[in-house]
């Protein structure tokens, strides 16, 4: 079955900035195997019809058939201004695909587009000391209109996509489509009851989208790849409509999403909509399904493959080894719209810029990660634990025939961790073969990153890093097993500071064990990380235990106890626990998340962080100038 042709799917919702990568990796590696593979954005199809005239025009049948009482104000809004919508939509989308940038002196004007309740957010940035100057001076300055106008215009997509959850499909969201379906769903009976109610209006529109794909590739094999739980529902809302077109088609369910929460999968009525479910990288699984489907082995020899077998799930796991990573080939793009993307601005931090702004090709420098250790990280996974790598002259190979490929030049390594090493030796052949790229991507903030590799990977076009400085207390990262300290990162992010590289730390609040001291002193450190200049950008997340992570397989070693986990065959990740010191981690996470926003923009860097908690807390117990010395002593 070599010739079989083979579809793979990016199904709503994901990145709208750039493909999600996973089909362009399968697409390319089937490619070099001689399969028929090509590739489709469902995502981003799904939102430019929805977001258009013709959408706009469906989305304000459904409004105006909804009850006076039922309607929220922003559908309101909505149908009084719907000319307003109507006539700009399209412009609109052309700008934020890079297709007409003059429109940009209009729309940052704010007088070209409706604003509907999210441009209150605007209001947040108004001076108290000049409430007459332009609020948004400060993140745009005088001269910035065009990111100035992508911001608006994200703003008003933004207005869009709440009546459109208000008035057509309350699940809606550019991200997290019905998320809450599928994240650590242990029974399969909501989505199941989702799947057999009326369609939305997204679902109609969804079902058009893939009809139509299914007409121009007429696939033998349809590969679905779901990277997040939001992007689930509509996966098999896609394998719903393959399965009454086209019964003859084998779906295959498998990414991220598979690969952290079905490991135990047991939910026979998956396979009413999916004829195979593979877990970890899909090389190896999809090669010998083909083999499989071609006549060429049993089912007794797939690999990491879910089936039904008389009404019941069946795991087959034939022991082969795995496509090494340098022989999965050079991920390919061919198919996919890639001038069609939205480059976003819709959180003013400068690295969530990066995410939402601009076409990046994605690629891995290494397989899995080369630390796996950190304890709330999921290192009992293949995608973490299996650590490969390749030569940096293949890499740069791989680099120069994506850039051939698509003319763009920019990279995101979406690696757990780049490897130090590797980024020296691909940072020398990038230099050596004069490509000009720019790049950015995750690291882990040891100190192999002196200050001679933050310039060299600066030479080489790295404009970015994002690190993990998570729970900023030598106490707690110790537990964490980071293998760093607060003294040595501020050192590293100081070196990238002053190579003109951005740096972006993850930070985490409401780990096992951490107490209100804890999180006062972690906001002293950030501050005076901050305060001189070692950061630029930052993002609080809250703690979350997976039953894949050092934590959730051994609770006691990290004094917890883990709270029963339901689960009826179907999704399970997350865990909840019980920490003993009881620390308000809500309370503690509005804190964190107000200060870092303000630390970001040079606001309250001289403040006892005290202020801005709204619950009585201790004195940091952080020395003042803490960082400063730890740097005089680098």
């Amino acid at each position: 079955m070599s010739q079989a042709r083979i579809l793979s799917i990016i199904p709503p919702m994901t990145q709208l900035n750039t493909p999600y990568p996973s089909t362009a990796y399968l697409t390319g590696f089937l490619r070099e195997q001689g399969f028929d593979a090509r590739q489709a954005d469902l995502a981003l199809a799904l939102v430019l019809s929805l977001f258009s005239q013709d959408g706009l025009a469906r989305l304000r049948e459904r409004a105006k058939k909804l009850p006076a009482r039922a309607r929220s104000a922003q559908v309101e809004h909505f149908l009084a201004v719907y000319e307003g919508y109507a006539a700009t939509i399209a412009p609109v989308i052309r700008f934020l695909q890079g297709r007409d940038s003059t429109l940009a002196h209009r729309i940052a004007s704010r007088t070209l587009l409706p604003e509907g309740a999210r441009f209150a957010a605007i209001d947040a940035y108004v001076d108290p000391e000049a409430p007459d100057a332009d609020p948004l001076a400060w993140a745009f300055g005088e001269l910035g209109s065009y990111d100035r106008a992508r911001h608006i215009a994200t703003l008003y997509l933004d207005d869009l996509a709440d009546v459109l959850r208000d008035a057509a499909d309350s699940r809606f969201e550019f991200v997290r489509y019905a998320e809450s379906l599928a994240l650590s769903q242990g029974s399969f009976d909501p989505l199941a009851q989702a799947l057999a109610a009326p369609p939305t209006l997204v679902d109609d529109t969804l079902e058009a989208l893939v009809t139509e794909a299914l007409n121009v590739h007429t696939p033998d094999v349809v590969l679905l790849s779901v990277p997040f739980p939001g992007s689930v529902y509509a996966a098999f809302r896609i394998a719903q409509t393959v399965r009454r077109l086209r019964p003859e088609t084998r779906i295959v369910l498998g990414g991220g999403y598979v690969n952290t929460e079905l490991r135990s999968l047991a939910e026979p009525r998956v396979f009413d909509y999916f004829d195979y479910v593979t877990l970890d990288d899909g090389e190896r699984p999809l090669l010998a399904l083909m083999d499989h489907l071609a006549g060429g082995r049993s089912r007794e020899r797939l690999v990491r493959t879910y089936l039904r077998d008389e009404q019941r799930v069946r795991y087959v796991n034939f022991p082969e080894p795995d496509v090494p990573f340098s022989e999965t080939g050079t991920p390919t793009w061919d198919g996919l719209p890639i001038h069609d993307y939205l480059s976003l601005i819709d959180m003013l931090n400068p690295m969530h810029r990066l995410w939402s702004d601009g076409r990046w090709n994605k690629l891995t420098v290494a397989h899995g990660c080369y630390w796996k250790k950190c304890s709330f990280c999921d290192v009992s996974l293949d995608y973490i634990s299996r650590y490969e790598t390749a030569n940096a002259s293949l890499l740069a190979d791989r680099i120069e025939r994506i850039v051939a490929e698509t003319g763009q030049t920019g990279f995101h390594f979406v690696d757990e961790a780049a490897p130090p090493k590797m980024l020296r030796a691909l940072a020398e052949e990038l230099i050596r073969r004069r490509l000009a790229i720019t790049w950015w991507g995750n690291i882990r903030f040891e100190k192999s990153f002196d200050a001679d590799l933050c310039r060299l990977l600066a030479q080489s076009g790295c404009i970015a890093v994002s690190g993990g400085l998570e729970v900023a207390s030598d106490r707690l990262l110790k537990l964490m097993k980071k293998g760093v300290s607060v003294e040595q990162v501020a050192r590293v992010t100081r070196d990238f500071t002053e190579a003109g590289i951005l740096v972006h730390a993850y930070l985490m609040y409401g780990f096992p064990t951490q107490t209100v001291q804890d999180s006062v002193d972690a906001l002293e450190y950030v501050r005076q990380l901050f305060e001189a200049g070692c950061i630029q950008s930052g993002y609080f997340h809250r703690f979350a235990c997976t039953i894949h992570s050092p934590v959730g397989k051994q609770p006691a070693e990290y004094g917890i106890m883990l709270k029963p986990l339901p689960f009826a065959g179907f999704a399970q990740n997350d865990v909840g626990f019980s920490d003993p010191t009881g620390t308000d981690h809500a309370a503690m996470g509005r804190a964190l998340a107000k200060a870092l926003y303000n630390f970001m923009h040079g606001i309250g860097l001289d403040w006892d962080v005290r202020r801005w908690f709204d619950v009585r807390v201790p004195k940091t117990q952080v020395p003042r100038r803490f960082i400063e010395r730890a740097l005089t002593r680098a």
